[in-house]
């Protein structure tokens, strides 16, 4: 056996597949709309770590991201880089941390700008890593193709190495150098994407599954070439991305750049399926919950589907929860 693969399985032998981290971010300075900090408690309060013990999870919540914004230098069409240098530094070592306790990690957000520091955390602890990045958006702009200066519209700019020459210095991210290769990078749910970010697509080749192709081989199959695109020998650490605006406004109204024609909900819990079949997923992200927009009932439907993709990520089953050993020799009339 080769050494790097003997390195490789020695990783996923010692990792436990029933133990969750969660962390809280609560930043909305990657965009302009307020309320997205809220998700984090949100989702929290409507019962998610209990839901996660019903799946036999052994849970431990690390708590919230706290930082203090860093006195850095200007840089053209960044917005807040200060406050998103300071939480996604902070956010990368907790990752790493809760990776090093063997826990698989679920980073509940806030905005999309936080993939900076979840990915950065994981590459740093994992090395081989390949990232499912489901979202209506490439988030791939740079501050000079950016028309909005958003930070969570940057991400996987800035954590890929061969975008890595299109950016000026950047202030206060000194820590975090791109590790990941574009190639270990696929998209599933695209539907608005800007003409800078078709033109990287294509140029570098990057596996992007958008709404036209869903729709053209099902989901199931687009997993399926999604995977075997960033990881074809099936070993790399699997980090998963997910931008509830992937969904279908229908299903997720209360998100702040809402596209229509997106992911059902049953398309979105069937990718989590897949994903966690492979039994190689160690970090999830879910982001994008802003409970200040939309009534009542647009807040219910969005966090409740989030719930749901977090629970297929981490086991859940919808033929049903595999029963223990031993219950399936005794008779039904022991159940009455």
């Amino acid at each position: 056996m080769l050494p790097q693969f003997r390195t490789i399985v020695r990783m996923f032998s010692a990792r436990s597949y029933n133990k969750v981290g969660i962390i809280g971010v609560p930043f909305e300075k990657g965009q302009r709309k307020k309320g997205v900090a809220l998700g984090p408690k949100i989702i929290r309060d409507t019962g998610l770590i209990k839901e996660l013990e019903v799946l036999g999870l052994d849970v431990r919540d690390y708590g919230d991201i706290i930082y203090e914004a860093q006195g850095t230098g200007n840089v053209n069409n960044m917005t807040h880089l200060g406050d998103v240098a300071a939480c996604t530094k902070l956010l990368s070592e907790q990752v790493q941390q809760i990776l090093q306790d063997s826990r698989c990690v679920l980073t509940l957000g806030g905005d999309h700008s936080l993939g900076i520091g979840t990915i950065d955390g994981h590459v740093k602890a994992m090395k081989d890593v390949a990232v499912l990045w489901v979202d209506a958006h490439a988030d791939l702009n740079t501050n000079k193709t950016s028309e909005s200066g958003n930070v969570h519209g940057m991400p996987v700019a800035l954590l890929t190495t061969e975008l890595s020459d299109y950016w000026p210095h950047l202030p206060g991210m000194d820590w975090q150098k791109p590790m990941l290769s574009i190639r270990n990078v696929a998209y599933i749910g695209l539907r608005s994407v800007d003409s800078y970010e078709r033109l990287v697509i294509e140029k570098f080749g990057i596996s992007a599954f958008g709404m036209e192709d869903v729709e053209r081989f099902g989901i199931h199959n687009t997993i399926s070439m999604a995977l075997d695109k960033i990881d074809p020998e099936g070993l790399k650490s699997l980090h998963v991305s997910f931008d509830i605006d992937s969904l279908d406004p229908l299903e997720a109204p209360s998100t702040g750049t809402a596209v229509r024609g997106g992911l059902t909900l049953r398309e979105a819990i069937h990718i989590m399926e897949e994903i966690h079949r492979t039994r190689r997923l160690n970090a999830i992200d879910i982001v994008e919950v802003n409970p200040y927009i939309g009534d009542q009932r647009d807040v219910k439907l969005t966090i409740e589907a989030a719930i749901y993709i977090i629970q297929a990520a981490l086991g859940y089953s919808r033929r049903g929860l595999k029963v223990p050993k031993g219950i399936t020799d005794m008779p039904l009339q022991t159940f009455r």
